[in-house]
């Protein structure tokens, strides 16, 4: 039982911390008129071909309603285009504009500059189990989704 305890410790504090140290990292500078949520949102547009409402909505596992509420905030503040698809008006396609893509830039370099940091702490055979067990622990979690 004493593991049980140990691991849902772990579990809490790691995800709180890496949400403090990411809020921390990115939401400074040029980035300071947005919120954590709405990196996250700028990370599923992404800063390839648009995408759908629905489909973020689906990547980030939110309502309509809740993506809506910061697509405004981020087009207003001028980080992602809105438009209707020329081949269905009923879509909505989202794109990153220049302020957005720097934005995405900003959160992918935090991220890379993290796990180089962690991975650097394990020699290779340790990392590759590291890898393993992260996987195991997302394909729990995603049963737990549906």
């Amino acid at each position: 039982m004493e593991l049980d305890k140990t691991i849902n410790s772990l579990f809490v504090t790691v995800f709180q911390d890496i949400l403090d140290i990411e809020k921390e990292a990115l939401i400074t500078g040029e980035f300071e008129d947005i919120t954590i949520n709405d990196m996250h949102v700028i990370e599923a547009i992404g800063d390839k071909e648009p995408k759908t409402s629905s489909a973020v909505a689906k990547k980030l596992s939110v309502t309509m309603g809740t993506l809506t509420k910061s697509i405004d905030r981020l087009t207003k503040n001028n980080y992602v285009l809105r438009e209707r698809s020329d081949e269905d008006k009923r879509l909505v396609l989202l794109s990153l504009t220049e302020k957005g893509k720097r934005a995405y830039v900003h959160h992918m370099n935090f991220h890379k500059e993290m796990i180089e940091a962690v991975i650097e702490q394990f020699d290779e055979s340790e990392a590759k189990l590291l890898a393993e067990s992260l996987e195991r622990i997302q394909d729990y979690f995603k049963t737990k989704k549906k």
